[in-house]
């Protein structure tokens, strides 16, 4: 856990009112709901990535491309699986939540060590720099960039190999690790270490194996899973805050939610309730839609689809692009805007 600053903690943040027995209700942990979101997302990665391997021995090649892509596609929604399971809301023990969020880090080359130092920081001060540097804005985002990473990212894999080699080897840079795991904390930063080796000797144990048995397409679709295929992911998760105000105590107005069809919400782990997974961060991803249906007279108008969500967005980047300073203020009944 990580030490909060007076000023995160001193934020007064306005949330949608719900009454207490329905709160009540929508925290409760299921682990039926949790096993159909977890299982069920896991179950999707290993068939397509079965298939993908499969395939790659029986099929053409041009069918092995498509059905790769299709696994990245589902693949990439993986750190939001780890997102939800670090939030500890998803099964009934801390234990299992933390066994499958290890998983799912495992599979997509990411620290939860060092994300949920981050991530805990970016609830109780969100968009509130520079207590929360893990999201700032103004923050654009173009075609061409999602071109760039948003199939295949051949420097997204250089960047994994050598940001997970410095970690290995204890070296932390920049402002926001150098917050978050200060040089004299040896023991803060001791987890994320031994992880990132953990990462590197298992993926390499596994490249090494796999060639060695000619079974290459085995790390095709797990260790470089993460780097292609993510244009759906990108389409979903850049939605989050991207265009929104900072320094302001609403999250209905630094947050943004979206309806997707149910397919993308279960892919993308419910987190397109994303205005009422900060105003209510102990509901469990499977009830936040149920949350939405009670507070949503009192949010801004909920988009509906993703090309709609990204027609509002885009009018807002090309308004900054002109004006830097613009600052887009979503709809809501009563605003609190400090």
């Amino acid at each position: 856990m990580t030490q909060e600053s007076p000023k995160s903690n001193s934020i007064r943040w306005y949330r949608s009112p719900v009454q207490p027995e329905e709160l009540k209700s929508l925290y409760q942990r299921s682990n039926f709901l949790a096993a159909c979101q977890t299982l069920g997302y896991l179950g999707l990665v290993c068939l397509t990535g079965g298939f993908a391997i499969y395939s790659s021995t029986h099929w053409p090649w041009y069918v092995t491309v498509a059905i790769v892509f299709t696994h990245g596609t589902f693949f990439a929604f993986q750190i939001n699986g780890v997102h939800e399971l670090g939030h500890l809301t998803v099964f009934t023990s801390r234990r299992v939540n933390e066994f499958f969020m290890l998983v799912l880090s495992f599979l997509g080359w990411m620290n939860p060590y060092m994300f949920f130092a981050s991530h805990q920081r970016h609830h109780h001060a969100t968009l509130h720099p520079p207590d929360d540097l893990e999201v700032t804005v103004p923050w654009d985002f173009t075609l061409k960039d999602f071109l760039k990473t948003g199939f295949v990212n051949i420097r997204g894999i250089i960047y994994v190999l050598k940001f997970n080699w410095r970690v290995a080897m204890g070296r932390f840079e920049g402002e926001w690790e150098l917050k978050l795991f200060p040089p004299d904390d040896l023991e803060k930063r001791t987890p994320s270490v031994r992880w990132a080796r953990c990462l590197l000797i298992g993926h390499g144990s596994l490249l090494v194996v796999s060639l060695a048995t000619h079974w290459w397409m085995v790390p095709v679709v797990v260790s470089l899973a993460s780097q292609y295929g993510s244009w759906l992911f990108m389409s979903c998760n850049h939605t989050q805050h991207i265009g929104l105000p900072d320094n302001v105590t609403d999250y209905r107005l630094c947050c943004r939610t979206f309806e997707p069809n149910p397919f993308v919400r279960f892919l993308y782990w419910h987190m397109n309730y994303h205005t009422e997974h900060h105003m209510y961060v102990g509901v469990p991803c499977y009830r936040l839609g149920k949350l939405h249906r009670l507070i949503q007279a009192d949010l801004p108008p909920t988009p509906k689809g993703i090309p709609a969500t990204w027609r509002e967005i885009n009018a807002i980047l090309v308004k900054q692009r002109v004006d830097p300073e613009y600052r887009f203020l979503p709809r809501v009944p009563e605003a609190a805007i400090d």
